[in-house]
């Protein structure tokens, strides 16, 4: 609420001085995953629109995690590495499914490859032994997880429920290290359903200001469903491994998140936007959105 046009004029200057006010961002995620981001990018001024790229669904052999989890019910690990917030939740979601909670955990080293993955934990009360304090990746956690010492290690077997299309990185760094990994398919990652077709003309004519790609599920699926991402827009990614995809696809990345977290990009991408406005000001040039600076269509004769 504002009382008085001198209040309303000072909160208007304020909002429209925002680093992405009025700009379209296109946040290709799941639904469940996207809350933090999205709250984010509106705090910078942004006007974020989602479209789903991935739906979550059950393994297709679910009795593999199950006999996984048995085996972690039993004391039959000495680590288990989570990968994503998804493998939390599935791992969760079926040890609740038995009645169980994370007193499971007692006496297991958990380690994570990030941020978010380490808050899921966290936010069911178990706080991670190990995250990877270089590069937040597969690659980056097998590089810093410690080899297997048969005198300080009981038991030389890790749990690692991941995703169907993860890639062998952490698990082959692991049995290099002399672990015995238990890869098991936690949940699989399915394209979504194409968006309107509205939503699909307004990604490949240039109509978003920034896409934001979260990993490299998110980039393929976009294109796969929606087309290419138009040129004038500006490509955001949370990490190497979704750059690399992105120009694998012929996107040029412009932000490259320096911690791999959802609200990190969001903040970097609102530093990237300040410094282009500043260089527009500076060059005594209109600051236009990167969706006004595209090539309009000809008009047909």
């Amino acid at each position: 609420m504002v009382i008085g046009d001198a209040a309303a004029a000072q909160l208007t200057e304020w909002f429209e001085n925002k680093p992405l006010f009025g700009w379209r961002v296109l946040v290709p995620r799941t639904k469940a995953q996207s809350a933090a981001l999205m709250a984010r990018l509106r705090m910078h001024g942004a006007y974020p629109e989602e479209v789903p790229t991935i739906a979550v669904e059950p393994p297709r052999q679910p009795q593999l995690l199950d006999r996984a989890i048995r085996g972690l019910v039993e004391g039959s690990y000495e680590w288990v590495v989570f990968t994503s917030v998804n493998a939390v939740k599935a791992v969760r979601d079926k040890l609740e499914e038995y009645g169980l909670d994370a007193r499971v955990f007692s006496g297991v080293r958990v380690a994570v490859v990030g941020d978010s993955t380490a808050q899921s934990l966290r936010d069911w009360g178990i706080v991670p032994d190990l995250m990877p304090v270089g590069e937040h990746s597969a690659a980056g956690l097998a590089a810093e997880f410690p080899a297997y010492d048969d005198v300080l290690d009981p038991i030389n077997r890790v749990f690692c429920p991941r995703a169907d299309i993860a890639v062998d990185t952490l698990v082959t760094g692991l049995t290099e290290l002399g672990w015995e990994v238990e890869d098991v398919t936690a949940y699989r990652t399915v394209r979504a359903a194409p968006p309107p077709v509205e939503t699909r003309e307004a990604i490949k004519t240039g109509e978003f200001d920034a896409v934001i790609f979260t990993s490299s599920s998110t980039v393929r699926n976009l294109v796969g469903i929606a087309g290419k991402p138009h040129a004038c827009s500006i490509i955001a990614a949370i990490g190497p491994a979704t750059a690399a995809t992105c120009e694998e696809h012929g996107l040029r990345v412009d932000v490259l998140a320096s911690t791999p977290n959802s609200t990190t990009l969001a903040d970097e991408l609102a530093v990237f936007a300040a410094r282009r406005r500043a260089e527009f000001l500076s060059r005594g040039a209109e600051v236009k959105k990167p969706s006004q600076r595209r090539r309009r269509r000809r008009k047909s004769s």
